[in-house]
């Protein structure tokens, strides 16, 4: 799971870097330095998907991407917005509808791939008298 994470933000974070035009229009408008803030952000994804595969920057990336994913459902909502009710892109639905409510699974993801927390694995486990590795 973790190595899929590393590269799923990998390839976000050269996508921020190599295109950010194309998140401009998503940004809220109370973001400072949009620009910047999308360059920003593909440098961070980067740094995290980099830090997954350490053992010593794995709980810090874990924790990072888990406040990005926070950080970022505003400009997701916004996308959401944009495209369903102001421009009635109706077949983008496809894309937004799985994607707002996947940001708590991804804030999930990075916790546990990186070993912040262990749930809901581990708590089975104790309750069947087994360890969890």
């Amino acid at each position: 799971m973790r190595w899929i994470m590393a590269a799923f933000y990998a390839f976000a974070g050269v996508v921020h870097l190599a295109y950010p035009a194309v998140f401009m229009p998503v940004m809220p408008a109370w973001v400072p330095y949009p620009h910047e803030v999308i360059l920003l952000t593909g440098i961070a994804e980067l740094f995290g998907a980099a830090g997954l595969l350490t053992r010593r920057f794995r709980w810090w990336a874990g924790v990072m991407l888990a406040a990005y994913a926070v950080c970022v459902f505003p400009a997701n909502l916004r996308h959401a917005w944009l495209d369903i009710v102001e421009a009635q892109r109706y077949g983008m639905l496809w894309y937004h509808v799985p994607r707002l409510p996947m940001q708590p699974v991804l804030i999930w993801w990075a916790l546990y791939s990186a070993g912040v927390i262990n749930w809901p694995w581990r708590r089975a486990a104790v309750a069947q008298g087994t360890s969890a590795h």
